[in-house]
């Protein structure tokens, strides 16, 4: 950690080059006492990553950023908050705690936190910018979580861990046994020192697959930003003999759609089939991800087009946790009827279909963009069919 690069003329540099083309700038070179263009160029980049992801960190002063890569892997601040508000209680320990954004948010509501992290310089950097975030409540300790609990040995009533999804080879992985530390093998040790353990895993993991690696699973969060699924967050609890619930979030600016299910109620939720009525909807992906698909049809009282369309449909516009579109026409999928429309722009969407987007548009002329939508889908008699629709308000 240069703490040169904390310098008042460095730090406005740095402010003043965010937007500056990263390669000119190191071609003329920078001079400042102490510092490397190097280094100073690799804290423009990832404080200029952080604007939108970290706006804390990014309005605060002397800020000392690691690596593009570790903001690249940190909890955005938005998805911090967020399991911020689903933890409670005196003390947390923050087991791969990495740049420290999950544990400055759980630091808000939690009396005493402790942030691990195995990387000294890490742990150094995140220690000043806490002193600089004024959270006096976050113990920093430079060592492996695994290592720091069984030191430590005493009851939290929280553990936190996000496991690093990169293997020896710095390759992406995202399989429980595959991360580090191995959750699947710890949990026993998890749950031994805390009540309430919460975990993030890859929007990638298999849900019906990891209910059968975690023991005590009492909820799992799956949470959108933007409609893109961000993170799996599993909540397990020491002899938990709850029902097991799935709940989704979907954040935006402008909305925060919730919606959540008895995981084991999904497979026997009655689902009532239509043709296109008046109104289409498509769950979002959060509910996309957890597989929500009868639960979501049986609660908004809306019928499926089919069962592997995941469309749905009412005569009347409701509120859904989703897009939702005006149906003004359905047509047969076949170049001729397709031509008749004179539809040369357009919004493409395929749900059960057997060509995928791309291919479509190049069969039929459609460039990307504009006020039409097209859900390409088959219906409950398993006719291939276009639906053309426009955006209800």
């Amino acid at each position: 950690m240069n703490l040169n690069l904390l310098n008042i003329e460095i730090q406005n540099f740095i402010n003043s080059n965010l937007d500056s083309d990263i390669s000119s700038l190191l071609l003329r070179g920078i001079y400042f006492e102490g510092t490397s263009s190097q280094e100073i160029v690799e804290q423009i980049e990832a404080k200029k990553r952080s604007k939108k992801k970290l706006p804390t960190w990014f309005n605060a002063q002397n800020i000392y950023y690691p690596n593009k890569l570790n903001i690249e892997q940190t909890s955005s601040e938005v998805t911090a908050k967020y399991k911020a508000d689903l933890v409670t209680g005196n003390t947390l320990i923050d087991l791969t705690g990495g740049f420290g954004v999950d544990a400055y948010c759980f630091s808000r509501k939690i009396e005493s936190v402790t942030h691990c992290e195995i990387n000294v310089e890490l742990s150094k950097i995140v220690s000043h910018n806490y002193q600089q975030l004024h959270a006096n409540n976050i113990i920093c300790l430079k060592e492996s979580g695994i290592d720091a609990l069984k030191r430590i040995d005493k009851a939290f009533d929280w553990i936190y861990i996000d496991p690093s999804r990169r293997d020896g080879s710095k390759q992406k992985v995202f399989l429980l046994s595959d991360c580090t530390p191995n959750v699947k093998l710890f949990q026993g040790l998890f749950l031994k020192y805390a009540k309430n353990v919460l975990i993030k895993t890859s929007p990638l993991l298999d849900i019906k697959a990891t209910t059968n690696d975690l023991k005590f699973i009492k909820e799992l969060h799956i949470v959108a930003v933007d409609n893109e699924v961000k993170e799996l967050l599993w909540v397990l609890e020491r002899n938990s003999e709850t029902e097991f619930i799935i709940k989704t979030i979907n954040i935006s600016k402008s909305i925060h759609q919730a919606f959540e299910f008895k995981y084991n109620e999904e497979a026997t939720t009655l689902v009532e089939y239509s043709k296109p009525l008046a109104y289409l909807y498509e769950p979002n992906s959060a509910i996309l991800k957890a597989g929500a698909f009868n639960s979501v049809s049986s609660a908004f009282k809306v019928s499926k087009l089919h069962k592997h369309s995941h469309l749905y449909t009412s005569e009347k516009l409701i509120d859904f946790p989703g897009r939702r579109f005006k149906i003004e026409k359905i047509i047969p999928f076949n170049k001729k009827a397709f031509a008749k429309e004179k539809i040369d722009k357009a919004n493409v969407t395929t749900r059960n279909f057997p060509l995928s987007v791309g291919d479509i548009r190049k069969k039929l002329r459609i460039k990307d963009g504009g006020q039409c939508y097209l859900f390409f889908t088959t219906d409950k008699s398993n006719s291939k069919i276009i639906i053309i629709c426009s955006k209800a308000l």
